[in-house]
């Protein structure tokens, strides 16, 4: 049995008939080639499948595509503006935030919720509000480094 669902996607209205049980992360990377959500660990516990439902960041692992009926999404892809990367995603870029990009998408919506509750974090802030993203590569140091040139790009220090 499908159920129909319309969820918009980065501006644009997607209607599908989807299985009940079909992942929301699995619904998007099913998309026109939108692929930067990534699937990591399936258990919610790396946080590289993390997309704005609502203008929430959320775990797309674990919400299924039906929850989203109805909702507006947005993906890595779709936080550029008019082909202008978003502050947080050229902050990433310019303080080598990234090496292989895989959490690259789920480190920036972390951060993103971050700012938009706290817009000037302290480092302690910033690491927590990562907490439950996962970075094989980095070292973490420069994600922290990229989120606070953008908490200070935002106050227009």
């Amino acid at each position: 049995m499908k159920v129909p669902v319309s969820i918009t996607v980065n501006g644009r209205l997607y209607e599908r008939e989807v299985e009940p049980r079909l992942l929301l992360v699995h619904f998007i990377r099913g998309l026109d080639a939108l692929t930067g959500t990534k699937v990591g660990c399936d258990t919610s516990q790396c946080g590289a499948c993390t997309v704005l439902l609502d203008g929430t960041s959320v775990k797309s692992c674990t919400c299924l595509a039906v929850q989203a009926d109805g909702g507006n999404v947005t993906t890595i892809e779709g936080l550029a503006t008019n082909g202008v990367m978003h502050p947080l995603q050229e902050s990433f870029w310019e303080k080598h935030g990234l090496q292989c990009g895989f959490c690259t998408p789920g480190m920036v919506f972390a951060s993103h919720e971050l700012l938009k509750h706290n817009p000037n974090p302290t480092e302690a802030e910033i690491r927590h509000g990562l907490e439950g993203n996962m970075c094989r590569c980095t070292g973490y140091q420069n994600i922290v480094r990229a989120v606070q040139h953008a908490a200070d790009q935002q106050s227009g220090e």
